[in-house]
């Protein structure tokens, strides 16, 4: 089984997070996120600690919290705080982990360092989480070749919203990348409908297959 996955998206506020709480749900694992932009709402590991259902302690602290809703290397610099590469080094943990990006690939830690550039130096294994609406594909397919250009290994595509089957294809065939299932907007939201929709629309022997 993968041990270590890391969840990334095409863009910020596509659902990845909910994906990442029922995924790591599913694998009886722990959560993390590294970088937390953003104080004022809920924060992305509550929403897993509400969603997931896992045990106290399976949601990993942040190591760096950042107080404004802004890409990491911007709200860094607003707290004044230096994001330091090497601190982001990934927990070994005897159980799964899912590790959760902060908005897409391109996104800046720092002047200098780009999420993208963290998962080269992981080598981890990633999910990409792709809206189903318009943009979707230019979006998806940019993020593809990026990923492969680095030989960042993909496990495949997780979709997020209804159902537009042309353009699920679309990508995959493009893409050349395995569709892992799609997770449709629940209403209502609670760990109950999530972990329900991530039974039935995923594969999760595709997901841990490979490590």
């Amino acid at each position: 089984m993968t041990k270590r996955i890391v969840v990334t998206g095409t863009d910020t506020g596509i659902g990845k997070t909910v994906f990442s709480a029922g995924l790591a749900g599913l694998l009886d694992g722990f959560y993390w996120k590294p970088v937390q932009s953003g104080l004022n709402e809920e924060t992305d590991s509550e929403v897993v600690a509400r969603l997931s259902g896992l045990p106290d302690g399976r949601v990993l602290p942040e190591v760096y919290r950042l107080t404004m809703p802004l890409s990491p290397h911007r709200s860094a610099e607003i707290d004044g705080v230096a994001i330091e590469a090497d601190d982001l080094s990934f927990p070994v943990l005897p159980t799964p982990l899912v590790i959760e990006g902060a908005g897409g690939l391109m996104v800046p830690l720092n002047r200098q360092t780009r999420f993208i550039d963290i998962f080269e130096q992981w080598r981890l294994p990633v999910i990409l989480c792709a809206r189903t609406a318009l943009g979707t594909i230019n979006h998806t397919l940019l993020s593809i070749e990026a990923l492969r250009a680095r030989s960042i290994p993909l496990i495949g595509i997780a979709f997020i919203g209804e159902e537009v089957a042309d353009t699920q294809r679309t990508i995959v065939e493009f893409g050349c990348v395995p569709q892992l299932g799609r997770l449709p907007h629940l209403g209502p939201l609670t760990g109950e409908t999530l972990r329900d929709a991530m039974i039935s629309g995923f594969d999760l022997a595709m997901i841990a297959g490979g490590d």
